[in-house]
């Protein structure tokens, strides 16, 4: 179930406008990713739910989808739900995470998903070379505090490339952490856009898109 595009990973084009964005990916059930590290910078936070709010307000058919951690996941979901929850969709590890702060209109947990059934996505996510033995054991129903790991890093994969009932993402806008670039579950979820083909950007090209 291996989903590619045509378009041409974007994440050093520090030219791409909003107005270019909305009009390449605000199509009808297009599924853009909107998230990044749990640690964000103070002077950063109005910044991510400022984002979310305009994306919610700027465009009309695009869902957004997020992780449901905290930090990033948090303040881009706090601006799109302050416009229409409708349009935030969330996947999580497991059924009930975060569950007192989640806004989602829809939630999808990897409990309902049967993981072993979808082979690409086990593929993917043992590039995360750390969780490999790890996702092994989790996917054999081996379940406890040390595998839990590996949910996190399947729920990333998933996250992008989808599965056979969830539609992949066509697009990541991330918040990452510059001086240590593409790092921890942040950096799997953008290196598994890199490798199916879907384009992203991190704030170096969004946060022009707020002062426009």
């Amino acid at each position: 179930m291996a989903y590619t595009q045509t378009l041409a990973v974007i994440s050093n084009d520090t030219t791409m406008t909003l107005k270019e964005f909305i009009k390449q990916f605000d199509k009808t059930n297009s599924v853009v990713l909107l998230e990044g590290k749990r640690n964000v910078r103070e002077a950063d936070k109005e910044k991510l739910t400022a984002l979310g709010r305009l994306l919610a307000s700027k465009t009309k058919r695009m869902i957004f989808r997020s992780g449901n951690a905290e930090g990033s996941d948090q303040l881009f979901s706090d601006g799109v739900t302050a416009v229409d929850n409708k349009r935030l969709q969330v996947i999580t590890p497991f059924s009930g995470h975060r569950q007192k702060t989640n806004q989602a209109y829809y939630t999808i947990s990897l409990d309902d998903i049967n993981i072993a059934a979808e082979p690409e996505v086990v593929y993917q996510s043992k590039r995360n070379k750390k969780t490999e033995k790890l996702i092994d054991q989790f996917v054999s129903g081996d379940k406890n505090r040390y595998t839990i790991k590996a949910a996190y890093i399947i729920r990333d994969t998933i996250k992008v490339i989808g599965t056979d009932e969830i539609k992949p993402a066509i697009f990541g806008i991330f918040y990452d952490d510059l001086d240590n670039p593409m790092s921890g579950g942040t950096g799997h979820t953008m290196n598994i856009c890199k490798q199916n083909n879907i384009p992203l950007i991190d704030q170096k090209i969004w946060f022009k898109w707020l002062t426009k």
